[in-house]
């Protein structure tokens, strides 16, 4: 195997030995949570440096991706994902329904195992990238616009759900009532979860630069992008079942807003 893509998977395995160990010390499962926004932009930024630095294709997609990691870190921080029983509210949901020993293989083999090699695949087509030969072009332009336009969505996307739960807690605490529990204007009139769609795109985005440096459009580090778009799809339907159970009003935004893609409501 490539020296360079061995390196990378023992720093995952370390990185993800040590989330699920920080979750059984600390009882809190939500260190691939705070690790999520860190891990891609180290591995991304380890190709360029074995590329050193002198692949412009490389180097740009560690700066795309440092972008995202600057920007998923400090809105991650800001909801207090950082500090002390910043737990993932569906941890414990998920916990309820196994037992002890079913919790830890899954805590294992899911939670810190799974996601985190997924979030070095997510990375891995800077590493097909170092290897092609293919001069920079038209592809990696649209990538890189494609890439920036997406990121901008979905800044603007949890910006607005960031300013909703603000006012909503100010709105509570004041013992108002509340025209809706959840965000249903902006971006969330066109998509229920504009921040998914736009995270996922971005992805794919970085994808093309992998196609542009080899001319294959099919190549290993797909499986980063379709794997995130599995995994999305999955907690999509978990989240929005616990949405349901706590506003029942919920499914008729179901039925007027598109789940991903923004599009027109109705």
């Amino acid at each position: 195997m490539d020296a360079t893509l061995l390196q990378g998977l023992y720093a995952c395995a370390a990185v993800a030995f040590g989330c699920w160990l920080l979750g059984v010390l600390t009882k809190e499962h939500s260190w691939v949570d705070r690790a999520w926004s860190l891990t891609p932009v180290a591995y991304a930024v380890f190709f360029a440096w074995k590329a050193g630095f002198e692949n412009p294709r490389v180097a740009l997609m560690a700066t795309l991706v440092f972008a995202w990691g600057a920007r998923l870190t400090f809105n991650f921080a800001r909801k207090g994902g950082y500090a002390k029983g910043g737990e993932d509210y569906r941890w414990p949901v998920m916990r309820k329904k196994m037992s002890p020993w079913q919790w830890q293989l899954f805590s294992f083999f899911f939670v810190a195992g799974y996601q985190n090699l997924l979030l070095f695949l997510l990375a891995l087509p800077a590493w097909v990238a170092m290897r092609g030969h293919a001069p920079f072009g038209l592809l990696d332009a649209v990538a890189t616009i494609s890439f920036c336009g997406f990121l901008v969505l979905e800044t603007v996307a949890d910006q607005q759900q960031w300013n909703f739960h603000q006012d909503k807690k100010a709105r509570l605490g004041r013992g108002e009532v509340l025209e809706s529990p959840f965000l249903q204007k902006g971006l969330f009139a066109y998509s229920r979860h504009p921040n998914f769609f736009a995270e996922q795109a971005l992805w794919w985005s970085l994808y093309l630069f992998s196609v542009a440096a080899t001319g294959q459009w099919l190549n290993i580090s797909i499986i980063g992008p379709s794997l995130l778009t599995m995994l999305f799809h999955g907690s999509t339907n978990f989240t929005e079942s616990i949405t349901l159970s706590r506003y029942p009003e919920y499914a008729q935004y179901q039925k007027r807003t598109s789940r991903l893609i923004p599009w027109p409501p109705g």
